[in-house]
């Protein structure tokens, strides 16, 4: 299965049709996915929309409700395998976006974040059609690997991951934003630059590489999340 050309399609979906959707083929991928961390526990359940509750304008038939158990890098790892998943619905013609704004009606102390998707005529678009920061603004050198990273989805459209090249590959930091982003965004960010690493996950899958190193540089306004080999 070829998830990586998803990459350069996907679009954050908000517009839904009311369709039935077999949800056979998504357990059958989400059993199989790949962790960053295979040492943090994490779950998913099914909602339809009466089962959320949304600070949103818009709803989607379904979401993906997803915990996980709180240990170091978990958000990372939750944007990481379900930003998989999110492309995988976009392959079989599913629209999907991550909710920020969004819980379920059931109080769990491992929820993390939803994602909302269905069948949708408004999923996809032109390359051109991203706006995005430049690759010299997301790493110290411009490296045209990193792209996927680069077209990477987030909370606001906040893109805050930043890589420096190495012998080996990329030290991935997370950017810290001003005090008022920080309120909004820090539960979020982790998970969007789990995302980002996902796209350079897919599109290396035999190659890809990650590690929490002990002797990183220390980036003034950036906080060290691992470092990655693709």
């Amino acid at each position: 299965m070829n998830l990586a050309k998803q990459i350069y399609l996907r679009k954050s979906c908000r517009k839904y049709v009311d369709e039935f959707i077999d949800m056979g083929p998504i357990h059958e991928f989400i059993a199989q996915v790949k962790p960053l961390n295979e040492d943090i526990n994490y779950r998913y359940e099914i909602l339809e929309k009466d089962n959320v509750n949304l600070k949103t304008r818009w709803s989607a038939p379904y979401y993906l409700a997803l915990y996980s158990e709180k240990k170091e890098n978990y958000l990372v790892n939750i944007g990481f395998i379900f930003q998989q998943v999110s492309l995988f619905l976009q392959s079989i013609d599913v629209g999907s976006c991550w909710v920020g704004m969004g819980s379920i009606k059931n109080d769990d102390p491992e929820f993390i974040i939803l994602i909302a998707f269905g069948k949708s005529d408004n999923k996809t678009r032109d390359i051109s059609d991203f706006k995005r920061k430049k690759l010299s603004e997301i790493c110290n050198v411009v490296d045209e690997r990193l792209m996927p990273a680069q077209l990477a989805p987030s909370a606001i459209n906040s893109q805050p991951w930043y890589f420096t090249r190495t012998d080996e590959g990329f030290d991935v930091y997370q950017v810290k934003q001003n005090i008022l982003k920080r309120q909004i965004l820090k539960k979020w960010n982790p998970i969007d630059v789990g995302i980002a690493l996902a796209h350079l996950y897919v599109t290396n899958e035999n190659t890809f590489k990650f590690e929490v190193k002990s002797n990183f540089e220390n980036l003034k306004g950036h906080t060290y999340i691992g470092s990655v080999r693709i």
